[in-house]
């Protein structure tokens, strides 16, 4: 019996040195981070979100934080630049797939095994960009007052029919990246046959068109028009202040992936590190979801009823030359 005793106790103690020494490493690292002052974050995430992660980080560990937020596009072009220079100004980018690859094959980024990242399913880790932190999700949202109920789209497809001309809101898939990545990755659920058809179809229903997939979700909101292609988190975020409008059920639907990775030369490497963890961490995950994110935390449910049984479909990334390409196809399409 003593030399069982002695092996639990061994055992715990061992246990209590590990968790002592990880709790260390944290403390030290924000010891670090608080010595560099603050963490500079460049991003595509909305404003309102980031400022709650922001305000919530600096309650919880000391450290200030700026964050600079422009298009995914636009946020590349400038860390980019400042990294060719030798001058990289930001700590860690959070944007979407297909600009954080490129940004990667630049060697932008460094890996970061932060300590949150067991906190996620397997397949949502990238080996070189970290967790897959939310699945920002394209589908079709609809007004429920300016339809009647017989006239609620079921499917992605209806929106090909001639009963909706005139009805549907849309960002301009010429120059809206995320819009063009999308129409590109229909044949993921369609087919590419079934997918040209849907477009020239969608094409010939001419749809209105705006410059993001923000005031598309807006106009419906309003009223303006009945249905919009637009994030379906809008659908949660509208409906929450009373707007009446739903979303189409469809089993699978199109989207990106967004990251939040550390910069390789980043001027306050620890803050840097310490931004990330409090940004994949439970507290700020939580956050997120309350505000729409359809985040992939272990634990934490989606905000809007029915997309937990909706198959996430990522879109395809496509390089300078792809998005050139497409958006003379789809002029030749939409603006015949």
């Amino acid at each position: 019996m003593n030399k069982k005793l002695a092996a639990l106790t061994s055992l715990i103690l061992s246990l209590l040195f590990v968790a002592a020494g990880a709790h260390g490493q944290s403390a030290k690292l924000i010891e670090a981070a608080k010595k560099e002052g603050k963490a500079v974050i460049y991003g595509s995430l909305e404003s309102d979100t980031m400022d709650v992660i922001v305000h919530g980080f600096k309650k919880k560990t000391g450290i200030d934080a700026e964050y600079w937020r422009a298009s995914a596009t636009k946020v590349m072009d400038r860390a980019m630049t400042e990294f060719r220079a030798g001058k990289t100004g930001t700590d860690a980018v959070v944007a979407a797939d297909n600009v954080m690859r490129l940004m990667q094959k630049e060697g932008f980024f460094q890996i970061y095994d932060s300590p949150t990242n067991g906190d996620y399913p397997k397949e949502v880790i990238d080996p070189n960009l970290g967790p897959r932190y939310r699945n920002v999700v394209v589908g079709i949202v609809y007004n429920k007052s300016a339809l009647k109920p017989a006239e609620f789209p079921k499917s992605l497809e209806d929106l090909a029919r001639p009963q909706y001309k005139g009805k549907i809101v849309m960002p301009d898939p010429t120059q809206h990246t995320t819009t063009t990545q999308w129409l590109a990755s229909l044949y993921k659920i369609m087919g590419k046959e079934k997918a040209e058809k849907f477009m020239r179809d969608l094409a010939a229903n001419k749809p209105a068109w705006v410059e993001s997939l923000l005031p598309a979700a807006e106009r419906v909101a309003s009223g303006e028009f009945p249905i919009a292609i637009t994030y379906v988190k809008y659908a949660y975020i509208h409906g929450s202040k009373g707007a009446p409008v739903d979303y189409i059920r469809d089993p699978k639907l199109i989207g990106d992936a967004s990251y939040i990775t550390l910069a390789n030369k980043a001027p306050h490497l620890n803050a840097g590190k310490a931004f990330i963890d409090y940004f994949l961490d439970n507290e700020s995950m939580n956050m997120m979801s309350k505000l729409g994110e359809f985040v992939n935390r272990k634990g934490i449910l989606p905000p809007l009823a029915g997309i937990d049984k909706i198959s996430f479909v990522e879109m395809d990334d496509l390089s300078t030359k792809d998005f050139a390409e497409k958006k003379i196809q789809y002029e030749k399409i939409f603006l015949r």
